[in-house]
């Protein structure tokens, strides 16, 4: 922008100094031909007083001849009787019109001829003062070359002063993309200090004005989440005192494993809803080791419902950059979904592949497959329900640098893919 700014004032200056400057120095020009003219014909008229009666008095004329030429202009008169006094020339036309009494200027080699005719007794004389084009462009490189030197300061100048304001415009700008780019990242905090014109001033009030308005509504937002998960202590509690009712102590074991889970994922919840995302600590899992463990975990249901679970993952680690509760949360939603829309003995299967740089985190069912490609959308999902379950998923890639892919299994069911870079 800076530079735009200068190159826009450069051009602007060019061209008022163009239309200046030029003109001025065609000016120079024609004075200064005018200038040489001027002399010519006041050497002809000073010659041609004494040219009248040169028969009767030549001495007279030849030092009047003398005394107007010199190193430049050239005097030579043409007498009636074809002689001539003073320079050498030889006749032209020009001499020959001038001889019928017609005073004239007119251009020769080298330069520029001023003919006067001057009446006597013995007929018409010719005074001829020649001016050369030396004399005719006296001065006039003098004159560009100041000219162009006035030019040079004008743009000069102009380009410092251009580049002086173009800079503290330019750094205004520069300062309100830099907190625009802050508040884009998540850091509500942000503001810009207004200055510049008041156009770009009342940009950064705006900035501000727009960032804690935000600020405000996420702030607001997360009061309201963590308040609606900090509610659901208490039947939870209650959940868990029924637990501890049950006789069978293995089942009462298992479900006392499920209500400390879903004790962890509220308080992640309330976490979440209280810590901003780019305040988060930066988190690892082994991708195996949770969809293996997702897998126990929804074998029992799987089993129940006749479905055939299957697990597929490697023996070595797949590291990714998400933590074992957002990964986890992911894999939940997706397989709920394959529960909760898919007819009872559909068959899943959970896997892990390592492609690249990428862990590809694969739930694939034998299901019906989706409605449409374009569900990974909070609020649509195809069949009535919120359609957050994909929004949770594809958010937890994204966070992680990831992608998730929707497409159609080999059996013609859906195929949903975490795309994680590896953190290997």
């Amino acid at each position: 922008m800076r530079r735009l700014l200068v190159l826009y004032g450069l051009a602007m200056t060019s061209v008022v100094v163009v239309a200046f400057l030029v003109p001025l120095g065609l000016l120079a020009r024609s004075l200064a031909e005018e200038r040489a003219l001027s002399a010519g014909r006041q050497d002809a008229q000073s010659v041609a007083v004494f040219a009248g009666g040169a028969t009767q008095d030549s001495a007279r004329l030849d030092a009047a001849v003398l005394a107007v030429n010199g190193a430049q202009r050239r005097t030579t008169v043409f007498l009636p009787d074809g002689k001539t006094v003073g320079a050498p020339a030889g006749p032209s036309p020009a001499i020959d019109l001038a001889q019928l009494g017609r005073a004239l200027t007119a251009r020769t080699d080298g330069g520029v001829q001023v003919l006067l005719p001057v009446g006597g007794s013995a007929g018409v004389s010719v005074v001829r003062t020649f001016i050369p084009d030396s004399e005719l462009t006296k001065g006039v490189q003098q004159s560009w070359l100041v000219l162009a030197g006035v030019g040079v300061v004008l743009i000069v100048a102009t380009m410092a002063a251009g580049d002086r304001i173009a800079s503290r415009l330019s750094r205004s700008v520069r300062d309100l993309s830099s907190v625009a780019e802050k508040l884009g990242s998540g850091d509500l905090a942000a503001r810009v200090e207004p200055s510049g014109p008041q156009e770009v001033a009342s940009v950064g009030r705006v900035l501000n004005g727009l960032g804690e308005r935000v600020a405000g509504l996420l702030a607001d937002e997360r009061e309201l989440v963590a308040d609606l998960s900090h509610r659901l202590r208490t039947p939870i509690t209650a959940l868990r005192l029924d637990v501890e009712l049950i006789d069978d102590a293995q089942e009462r074991e298992r479900m006392t494993e499920h209500v400390d889970a879903l004790v962890d994922a509220v308080d992640a919840v309330v976490w979440a809803a209280r810590h901003p995302v780019h305040n988060a600590p930066v988190s690892r899992c082994d991708a195996a080791t949770v969809v293996r463990d997702r897998g126990r975990f929804w074998g029992v249901l799987a089993a129940d419902q006749g479905r055939d679970l299957r697990v597929d993952v490697p023996d070595a680690a797949a590291v990714v950059g998400t933590s074992v509760v957002e990964l986890g949360a992911a894999l939940d939603v997706l397989v709920d979904n394959v529960f909760s829309h898919t007819p009872a003995h559909t068959s899943l299967v959970l896997g892990v592949a390592v492609v690249g740089p990428l862990v590809e985190v694969v739930v694939e069912d034998d299901g019906p497959g989706f409605v449409a490609a374009d569900l990974a959308e909070r609020g649509r999902s195809g069949t009535g329900s919120t359609g957050l379950g994909l929004d949770v998923a594809r958010r937890t890639a994204e966070r992680a640098g990831g992608r998730l892919v929707i497409g159609a299994g080999m059996s013609g069911g859906a195929r949903i893919v975490l795309e994680l870079p590896s953190q290997a």
